[in-house]
Protein backbone atom coordinates (compact mmCIF):
# COMPACT_ATOMS: atom_id res chain seq x y z
CA UNK A 1 0.00 0.00 0.00
CA UNK A 2 3.34 2.19 0.51
CA UNK A 3 5.26 1.31 -2.29
CA UNK A 4 4.28 4.12 -4.29
CA UNK A 5 5.16 6.56 -1.59
CA UNK A 6 7.94 4.72 -0.50
CA UNK A 7 9.15 4.60 -4.37
CA UNK A 8 8.19 8.85 -4.86
CA UNK A 9 5.34 7.70 -7.09
CA UNK A 10 2.88 9.93 -4.83
CA UNK A 11 4.20 13.56 -3.55
CA UNK A 12 3.42 16.30 -2.02
CA UNK A 13 3.86 19.51 -3.01
CA UNK A 14 4.06 20.65 0.51
CA UNK A 15 4.94 17.41 2.67
CA UNK A 16 8.32 15.99 2.33
CA UNK A 17 7.62 11.93 3.94
CA UNK A 18 10.52 9.65 4.78
CA UNK A 19 9.10 6.43 5.39
CA UNK A 20 11.32 3.73 7.73
CA UNK A 21 10.30 -0.24 8.61
CA UNK A 22 10.02 -1.03 12.22
CA UNK A 23 10.29 -4.50 13.33
CA UNK A 24 7.21 -4.25 15.58
CA UNK A 25 4.98 -1.80 17.51
CA UNK A 26 4.23 0.56 19.09
CA UNK A 27 6.97 2.84 18.14
CA UNK A 28 6.92 6.21 19.92
CA UNK A 29 5.73 9.33 18.10
CA UNK A 30 6.49 13.03 18.76
CA UNK A 31 8.27 14.58 21.46
CA UNK A 32 11.94 13.54 21.31
CA UNK A 33 10.97 10.25 19.05
CA UNK A 34 12.90 10.82 15.78
CA UNK A 35 8.96 10.49 14.13
CA UNK A 36 6.56 12.69 13.54
CA UNK A 37 3.66 10.63 12.02
CA UNK A 38 3.49 6.74 11.94
CA UNK A 39 1.16 3.85 12.33
CA UNK A 40 -0.54 3.09 15.48
CA UNK A 41 -2.84 0.29 18.09
CA UNK A 42 -6.26 1.84 17.48
CA UNK A 43 -6.90 0.70 20.88
CA UNK A 44 -3.92 2.16 22.47
CA UNK A 45 -4.05 5.46 21.32
CA UNK A 46 -7.88 5.45 22.91
CA UNK A 47 -6.58 4.43 25.69
CA UNK A 48 -4.01 6.81 26.18
CA UNK A 49 -6.63 9.64 24.88
CA UNK A 50 -9.06 8.69 27.93
CA UNK A 51 -6.38 8.89 30.41
CA UNK A 52 -5.58 12.11 28.99
CA UNK A 53 -1.17 11.03 28.03
CA UNK A 54 -1.78 11.45 24.21
CA UNK A 55 0.69 13.42 22.64
CA UNK A 56 -0.48 12.82 19.11
CA UNK A 57 -3.66 13.12 17.19
CA UNK A 58 -5.42 9.96 15.14
CA UNK A 59 -5.98 11.19 12.07
CA UNK A 60 -9.13 9.24 10.55
CA UNK A 61 -7.27 6.89 8.02
CA UNK A 62 -7.55 3.15 8.98
CA UNK A 63 -3.55 1.48 8.13
CA UNK A 64 -4.99 -1.91 8.72
CA UNK A 65 -8.05 -3.23 8.40
CA UNK A 66 -9.48 -6.80 8.95
CA UNK A 67 -12.39 -9.23 9.86
CA UNK A 68 -10.93 -11.22 12.69
CA UNK A 69 -12.64 -14.92 12.72
CA UNK A 70 -10.01 -16.08 10.73
CA UNK A 71 -7.81 -15.49 13.53
CA UNK A 72 -9.27 -17.84 15.48
CA UNK A 73 -6.76 -21.13 15.51
CA UNK A 74 -7.37 -24.38 16.88
CA UNK A 75 -6.38 -27.68 16.21
CA UNK A 76 -6.89 -29.96 13.35
CA UNK A 77 -8.67 -32.54 14.50
CA UNK A 78 -10.69 -29.89 17.19
CA UNK A 79 -14.23 -29.99 17.47
CA UNK A 80 -14.47 -27.07 17.54
CA UNK A 81 -16.39 -25.55 14.47
CA UNK A 82 -18.15 -22.50 15.25
CA UNK A 83 -18.19 -19.10 17.90
CA UNK A 84 -20.62 -20.63 19.77
CA UNK A 85 -18.78 -23.82 20.85
CA UNK A 86 -15.54 -21.69 22.02
CA UNK A 87 -17.92 -20.74 25.55
CA UNK A 88 -16.19 -22.68 28.37
CA UNK A 89 -12.95 -22.74 26.24
CA UNK A 90 -9.27 -22.29 27.52
CA UNK A 91 -8.49 -19.35 25.08
CA UNK A 92 -5.21 -17.99 24.29
CA UNK A 93 -4.46 -14.22 23.02
CA UNK A 94 -1.21 -12.14 22.33
CA UNK A 95 -2.08 -9.25 24.04
CA UNK A 96 -5.26 -8.63 26.13
CA UNK A 97 -6.13 -5.16 24.94
CA UNK A 98 -4.25 -5.11 21.28
CA UNK A 99 -6.84 -3.72 18.63
CA UNK A 100 -7.45 -6.96 16.67
CA UNK A 101 -7.72 -9.23 20.24
CA UNK A 102 -10.47 -6.63 21.56
CA UNK A 103 -12.50 -7.17 18.00
CA UNK A 104 -12.08 -10.66 17.80
CA UNK A 105 -13.72 -10.92 21.56
CA UNK A 106 -16.62 -8.65 19.92
CA UNK A 107 -17.06 -11.52 17.87
CA UNK A 108 -17.68 -13.88 20.83
CA UNK A 109 -20.03 -11.43 22.76
CA UNK A 110 -22.14 -10.81 19.71
CA UNK A 111 -22.67 -14.62 20.17
CA UNK A 112 -23.38 -14.00 23.60
CA UNK A 113 -19.93 -15.40 24.77
CA UNK A 114 -18.86 -12.80 27.65
CA UNK A 115 -15.54 -12.16 29.01
CA UNK A 116 -16.63 -14.49 32.30
CA UNK A 117 -17.48 -17.46 29.68
CA UNK A 118 -14.48 -18.74 28.59
CA UNK A 119 -11.01 -18.92 30.44
CA UNK A 120 -8.13 -16.57 28.95
CA UNK A 121 -4.40 -16.99 28.88
CA UNK A 122 -1.90 -14.22 27.38
CA UNK A 123 1.56 -15.44 26.25
CA UNK A 124 3.83 -14.91 23.97
CA UNK A 125 2.33 -17.38 20.03
CA UNK A 126 5.79 -19.46 19.52
CA UNK A 127 9.11 -19.83 21.81
CA UNK A 128 10.64 -17.55 19.02
CA UNK A 129 8.18 -14.88 20.76
CA UNK A 130 9.68 -12.21 23.38
CA UNK A 131 8.60 -13.24 27.03
CA UNK A 132 7.02 -9.99 28.35
CA UNK A 133 3.73 -8.17 30.02
CA UNK A 134 0.80 -8.82 27.76
CA UNK A 135 -1.71 -8.12 30.36
CA UNK A 136 -0.74 -4.80 31.48
CA UNK A 137 -3.48 -4.07 34.55
CA UNK A 138 -6.07 -6.36 32.85
CA UNK A 139 -5.45 -9.78 34.28
CA UNK A 140 -8.37 -11.12 36.64
CA UNK A 141 -7.18 -14.26 38.62
CA UNK A 142 -9.02 -17.24 37.44
CA UNK A 143 -10.01 -15.47 34.20
CA UNK A 144 -7.40 -13.64 32.65
CA UNK A 145 -3.71 -15.00 33.56
CA UNK A 146 -0.38 -15.22 31.72
CA UNK A 147 0.10 -18.82 30.56
CA UNK A 148 1.23 -21.15 33.19
CA UNK A 149 5.28 -20.78 33.12
CA UNK A 150 5.35 -19.15 29.81
CA UNK A 151 4.33 -22.41 27.66
CA UNK A 152 4.34 -20.65 24.17
CA UNK A 153 0.55 -21.08 23.39
CA UNK A 154 1.07 -22.93 20.21
CA UNK A 155 3.20 -25.74 22.33
CA UNK A 156 -0.43 -25.66 24.72
CA UNK A 157 -2.52 -25.64 21.55
CA UNK A 158 -0.91 -28.52 20.07
CA UNK A 159 -0.77 -31.14 23.81
CA UNK A 160 -4.53 -30.13 23.81
CA UNK A 161 -4.34 -27.42 27.20
CA UNK A 162 -5.33 -24.46 25.24
CA UNK A 163 -8.69 -25.22 23.26
CA UNK A 164 -7.80 -22.22 20.93
CA UNK A 165 -5.54 -19.27 20.29
CA UNK A 166 -6.23 -15.42 18.77
CA UNK A 167 -3.24 -14.27 17.11
CA UNK A 168 -3.27 -12.12 13.92
CA UNK A 169 -0.14 -13.96 12.36
CA UNK A 170 0.00 -17.42 11.66
CA UNK A 171 2.99 -19.35 12.91
CA UNK A 172 5.40 -21.17 11.01
CA UNK A 173 4.18 -24.46 9.07
CA UNK A 174 0.36 -23.16 9.39
CA UNK A 175 -0.18 -22.77 5.61
CA UNK A 176 1.23 -26.79 5.10
CA UNK A 177 -1.39 -29.59 3.90
CA UNK A 178 0.02 -31.03 6.98
CA UNK A 179 -0.64 -28.33 9.25
CA UNK A 180 -1.59 -29.41 12.79
CA UNK A 181 -3.65 -26.84 13.47
CA UNK A 182 -6.67 -25.13 11.54
CA UNK A 183 -8.89 -21.85 11.64
CA UNK A 184 -11.66 -22.80 14.07
CA UNK A 185 -14.38 -21.72 11.81
CA UNK A 186 -14.37 -23.95 8.90
CA UNK A 187 -16.26 -20.82 6.46
CA UNK A 188 -14.43 -17.88 7.75
CA UNK A 189 -15.76 -16.02 3.94
CA UNK A 190 -18.89 -16.96 4.92
CA UNK A 191 -18.75 -15.71 8.56
CA UNK A 192 -16.93 -12.32 7.65
CA UNK A 193 -19.61 -11.68 4.93
CA UNK A 194 -22.50 -12.04 7.20
CA UNK A 195 -20.56 -10.00 9.78
CA UNK A 196 -20.23 -7.00 7.16
CA UNK A 197 -23.53 -7.47 6.10
CA UNK A 198 -24.50 -7.18 9.55
CA UNK A 199 -22.28 -3.87 10.79
CA UNK A 200 -21.12 -2.51 7.45
CA UNK A 201 -17.84 -2.05 7.60
CA UNK A 202 -14.23 -3.88 7.70
CA UNK A 203 -12.77 -3.40 11.54
CA UNK A 204 -10.07 -1.07 11.83
CA UNK A 205 -6.78 -2.24 13.58
CA UNK A 206 -4.29 0.11 12.86
CA UNK A 207 -4.91 4.40 12.58
CA UNK A 208 -3.01 7.07 11.53
CA UNK A 209 -1.36 9.45 14.22
CA UNK A 210 0.36 12.57 14.01
CA UNK A 211 2.44 14.08 16.59
CA UNK A 212 -0.03 16.81 18.28
CA UNK A 213 2.26 19.38 18.47
CA UNK A 214 3.07 19.45 14.74
CA UNK A 215 -0.70 19.11 13.72
CA UNK A 216 -1.47 22.22 16.02
CA UNK A 217 1.46 23.89 14.24
CA UNK A 218 0.34 23.17 10.62
CA UNK A 219 -3.27 22.57 11.06
CA UNK A 220 -3.38 21.46 7.19
CA UNK A 221 -1.03 18.53 7.61
CA UNK A 222 -2.99 16.12 9.04
CA UNK A 223 -5.06 16.18 5.91
CA UNK A 224 -2.50 16.30 3.58
CA UNK A 225 -0.33 13.36 5.06
CA UNK A 226 -3.98 11.56 4.97
CA UNK A 227 -4.20 12.64 1.19
CA UNK A 228 -1.35 11.32 0.18
CA UNK A 229 -1.31 7.66 1.75
CA UNK A 230 -5.07 7.48 0.06
CA UNK A 231 -3.31 8.29 -2.99
CA UNK A 232 -0.75 5.72 -2.56
CA UNK A 233 -3.23 3.37 -1.42
CA UNK A 234 -5.00 3.81 -5.07
CA UNK A 235 -2.51 3.39 -7.08
CA UNK A 236 -1.23 0.39 -4.96
CA UNK A 237 -4.20 -1.14 -5.96
CA UNK A 238 -4.02 -0.47 -9.51
CA UNK A 239 -0.90 -1.90 -9.83
CA UNK A 240 -2.31 -5.09 -7.85
CA UNK A 241 -5.06 -5.77 -10.15
CA UNK A 242 -2.85 -5.41 -13.16
CA UNK A 243 0.13 -7.92 -11.64
CA UNK A 244 -2.19 -10.34 -10.04
CA UNK A 245 0.11 -13.48 -10.47
CA UNK A 246 2.03 -13.45 -7.96
CA UNK A 247 0.04 -16.48 -6.54
CA UNK A 248 -2.32 -18.15 -7.93
CA UNK A 249 -5.51 -17.29 -7.19
CA UNK A 250 -4.83 -13.71 -6.25
CA UNK A 251 -7.01 -12.44 -9.34
CA UNK A 252 -9.76 -14.12 -7.79
CA UNK A 253 -9.79 -12.90 -4.85
CA UNK A 254 -9.78 -9.49 -5.88
CA UNK A 255 -12.39 -10.03 -8.14
CA UNK A 256 -14.26 -11.78 -5.29
CA UNK A 257 -13.42 -8.39 -2.75
CA UNK A 258 -14.82 -6.00 -5.34
CA UNK A 259 -18.07 -7.96 -6.13
CA UNK A 260 -18.74 -8.38 -2.36
CA UNK A 261 -17.40 -5.51 -0.81
CA UNK A 262 -18.42 -1.91 -2.03
CA UNK A 263 -15.56 0.17 -3.27
CA UNK A 264 -15.77 2.54 -0.03
CA UNK A 265 -14.82 -0.31 2.50
CA UNK A 266 -11.51 0.99 2.90
CA UNK A 267 -12.50 4.90 2.60
CA UNK A 268 -10.69 7.30 5.30
CA UNK A 269 -12.82 10.55 6.72
CA UNK A 270 -14.43 10.20 9.68
CA UNK A 271 -17.62 10.20 8.40
CA UNK A 272 -16.57 7.40 6.61
CA UNK A 273 -15.70 5.22 9.40
CA UNK A 274 -18.00 7.31 12.03
CA UNK A 275 -20.24 3.53 13.27
CA UNK A 276 -16.97 1.97 13.21
CA UNK A 277 -15.02 3.96 15.81
CA UNK A 278 -18.28 4.39 17.69
CA UNK A 279 -18.68 0.44 18.20
CA UNK A 280 -15.17 0.14 18.22
CA UNK A 281 -15.32 2.75 21.70
CA UNK A 282 -18.66 0.92 23.14
CA UNK A 283 -16.65 -2.38 22.67
CA UNK A 284 -13.70 -0.99 24.48
CA UNK A 285 -15.36 0.21 27.27
CA UNK A 286 -17.55 -3.12 27.65
CA UNK A 287 -14.89 -4.73 27.76
CA UNK A 288 -13.30 -2.86 31.07
CA UNK A 289 -10.57 -1.77 28.48
CA UNK A 290 -11.53 2.19 28.08
CA UNK A 291 -12.10 3.52 31.70
CA UNK A 292 -14.92 5.71 29.66
CA UNK A 293 -16.76 6.23 27.13
CA UNK A 294 -15.25 8.72 24.35
CA UNK A 295 -17.26 10.58 21.74
CA UNK A 296 -15.98 10.13 18.69
CA UNK A 297 -15.32 14.03 17.90
CA UNK A 298 -13.06 13.84 21.09
CA UNK A 299 -11.01 11.16 19.58
CA UNK A 300 -10.73 12.75 16.01
CA UNK A 301 -12.09 16.34 16.42
CA UNK A 302 -8.67 18.29 15.88
CA UNK A 303 -7.84 16.47 12.74
CA UNK A 304 -11.25 15.34 11.05
CA UNK A 305 -12.05 18.71 9.63
CA UNK A 306 -8.76 19.81 8.68
CA UNK A 307 -8.21 20.34 5.20
CA UNK A 308 -4.67 20.99 3.30
CA UNK A 309 -3.89 24.79 2.24
CA UNK A 310 -1.97 26.55 0.18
Amino acid sequence: MLAPLILGDVKSPDLTVEVDRIATMPVEIGGASPYNAGEASFSRHLTTLAQGEATTDAIPNFLMRGFRHACIITRADSPLTTIESLAGCRIGVTGWQDTGNTWTRAILRHAGIQTEDAYWYAGRLTADHPIQDRLGRFGLPGRIEPMPNEEPMMDSLSRGWLDAVFTPFMPAGFFSRSSEFRQSIPDCRAAQLANFDAVGYVPGIHVLTMDRALAQAHPWAPQALSDLIDRSREMWTAKRRRYADTTPFMLEEMLFTAKALPASWDASSLEANRKMISDFISQMHEQAILPRLLDVEEVFGSTSSARMVA
